[in-house]
């Protein structure tokens, strides 16, 4: 066992750039959404809390799978245009993760005491001035533990991409177990693919950790 890494890990390899794109746009789009939508929570207008509030739960409630189903396969049939199997799972990555990540935000904005905005409303600062400047910068700090575990399970949910023929790390690994069929080659070939995952998830705890550090220097915690 362990006796075909030479041949097995370099193929699996392949997709590793399928995959790394893939999280790279899902979470840009991801981030993006969970911003304004966890700020269109926390709207006076009812109006903007209740679409904010149907998008957030219509992609929280259904499956990333099925999602990735419809921009792959039903999507292109309503719309006047086609939309390549990339971007139809970078857009069901993006969706999904980013009405999770918009919970996040939405709670670490309201986490912020009261008394800050009612400092800043006394300074005459605008709804803007008290969001960019005071609120923003307090709940970034809260919300980053959430974010990070959020990055780490968008990584893990871009094997799904696999379901649409994207030719990512997990889709390699398929073939090769199709070739593959002794039970010994299937079991190093997803130990490979489990470690690589693990490899890439690495970083992201550690920078989550770093920035955490970093953002709470010259904090009070009192």
């Amino acid at each position: 066992m362990f006796t075909n890494i030479g041949e097995f890990l370099p193929f699996i390899l392949e997709g590793l750039s399928t995959t790394v794109q893939a999280f790279l746009f899902g979470a840009a789009l991801a981030y993006s959404i969970a911003i304004v939508a966890g700020l269109a929570r926390t709207s006076k207008l009812a109006i903007v809390r209740v679409v904010a509030t149907i998008f957030v739960e219509l992609f929280r409630g259904t499956s990333l799978l099925v999602q990735m189903f419809f921009f792959a396969f039903v999507f292109p049939s309503l719309a006047p245009f086609t939309i390549s199997t990339f971007l139809a799972g970078g857009l069901a990555l993006g969706f999904n993760y980013g009405a999770y990540a918009s919970e996040v935000v939405r709670g670490a904005v309201l986490s912020v005491p009261k008394g800050q905005t009612e400092a800043a409303i006394s300074l005459n600062m605008s709804k803007f001035q008290r969001m960019r400047l005071v609120i923003l910068p307090q709940a970034f700090r809260i919300m980053l533990p959430g974010i990070g575990n959020n990055s780490i399970e968008l990584l893990k949910g871009t094997s799904l991409v696999y379901f649409i023929s994207l030719a990512d790390m997990t889709y390699r690994a398929d073939i090769l177990r199709g070739a593959n069929t002794a039970l010994s080659s299937q079991v190093e070939i997803y130990t490979y693919l489990l470690l690589t995952y693990f490899v890439i998830a690495l970083p992201l705890v550690l920078l989550t950790r770093w920035l955490e550090k970093q953002a709470s220097k010259g904090v009070s915690t009192a």
